[in-house]
């Protein structure tokens, strides 16, 4: 099965990301070394797209660039790493637990507010 290859424009397109993105994502680690076509341009592939796809699901959930980079080291190291990756997405995990939590308290007193002003205005009819 031959595998689909993007031109940095069709990436670009296909993440959601820029190309000057996609270029700094390579700089700084966060991308292994993308293949180069013949002419010198880059050829990402599927599997490029999936891993940039996990990076925002990363990043919207708040995890660091450095613990991002330091993710995406550990992945280009091999499976050797897979309990020190493990153990960086459950401290992230347990980060977004704790998020959530406090998001749900605040909800919770904005919902009790709310039903408080609204029977105050019932009574006042």
């Amino acid at each position: 099965m031959k595998q689909t290859m993007y031109t940095i424009r069709d990436m670009a397109r296909q993440s959601g990301r820029s190309a000057d993105t996609l270029r700094y994502y390579e700089k700084i680690g966060l991308l292994d070394r993308v293949r180069r076509e013949p002419n010198g341009y880059r050829a990402y592939s599927d599997a490029d797209l999936a891993w940039i796809a996990f990076l925002d699901r990363l990043r919207a959930t708040g995890m660091s660039i450095a613990d991002m980079t330091r993710f995406a080291e550990l992945r280009r190291q091999g499976d050797g790493t897979v309990a020190a990756r493990r153990e960086l997405l459950e401290k992230h995990e347990a980060e977004l637990t704790r998020r959530l939590q406090e998001l749900e308290q605040g909800l919770a007193a904005i919902r009790s507010k709310i039903e408080h002003y609204s029977e105050m205005e019932r009574k006042r009819t």
